[in-house]
């Protein structure tokens, strides 16, 4: 839940499912690229790596995002009817929302994703840099990035009776260490996922991007972020392995080497930014 001191803004979707977020403005002229944050599978936006990057970015004066896909946390809608596309499209209703209502929102932004998130601000990055597309991902940070797990990790971890009974039945509940329900997969989760692949072949996104992963992590191996760094054609590509890290990497060491992470690629846009000509 939302703590009762940080209530959430709404939108709604073109079907009327409402999308709960937390944004705050820029509070320093010229503060750099806006930064978004976009959480994991049945986790929401009141998580510790959400809430201290906010900490930290309001007191650098940066523009800030925090949102909960459908059938996550304060948004409504059923998680079992969410995939990868409905969230894709869930975070970009509410990213080019505050882009239009948010000063320091609109421009360059910086998407920060954990876990699934990861997966997800890649596309959303792919997504944003189309011609018509008035907002610009400028950087990409992923933690424990989860990258194609409907294809690459579920399948395998589930075994052969549990995917006779999404094939039966449409769906499968799977136990959660990280959650106090269990996880809902569902065959059209499995299925629509293989619209989003992004290891498949060639990444084009021509941007700085950040990858941390904990060595010991259980449930995604950090070989996906290995992955994802071959897959991406960006010249500037960084993966920053934690020795014996889980998956969460939310200690106080791990949130404090995220943010110098993204404290860093945002400097060194800020810099390339006062460098070039204006566009």
């Amino acid at each position: 839940m939302v703590p009762n001191d940080v209530l959430p803004e709404f939108i709604k979707t073109e079907d009327g499912t409402k999308l709960a977020f937390r944004a705050t403005a820029a509070t320093h002229p010229g503060a750099g690229p806006g930064i978004v944050f976009l959480g994991g599978f049945m986790s929401d936006m009141t998580g510790q790596k959400a809430t201290v990057l906010e900490s930290w970015a309001q007191k650098s004066g940066r523009g800030f995002l925090r949102l909960d896909y459908s059938g996550h946390g304060a948004s409504g809608g059923a998680f079992r009817d969410g995939t990868i596309g409905r969230w894709l499209s869930d975070a970009i209703t509410v990213i080019r929302h505050v882009g239009t209502t948010v000063d320091g929102m609109g421009s360059d932004l910086v998407l920060v994703g954990s876990s699934m998130g990861g997966w997800i601000a890649t596309r959303v990055a792919q997504e944003l840099a189309q011609p018509d597309s008035n907002l610009r991902v400028s950087g990409l940070v992923t933690i424990a990035a989860a990258a194609d797990f409907t294809e690459e990790l579920l399948p395998n971890r589930m075994g052969p009776e549990a995917l006779a009974q999404i094939r039966d039945t449409g769906m499968f509940e799977a136990p959660s260490q990280y959650a106090s329900g269990p996880y809902v997969i569902t065959r059209d989760l499995l299925e629509e996922g293989r619209n989003h692949l992004v290891l498949t072949g060639k990444l084009s996104l021509d941007i700085p991007v950040r990858l941390i992963h904990g060595s010991a992590d259980p449930d995604v191996p950090w070989t996906q972020s290995q992955k994802l760094m071959e897959a991406l054609t960006s010249p500037d590509v960084e993966l920053l392995i934690v020795k014996d890290g889980d998956h969460r990497l939310s200690e106080p060491a791990d949130l404090n080497r995220m943010i110098h992470v993204v404290a860093g690629l945002c400097d060194q846009l800020s810099t390339s930014s006062a460098a070039s000509p204006a566009r």
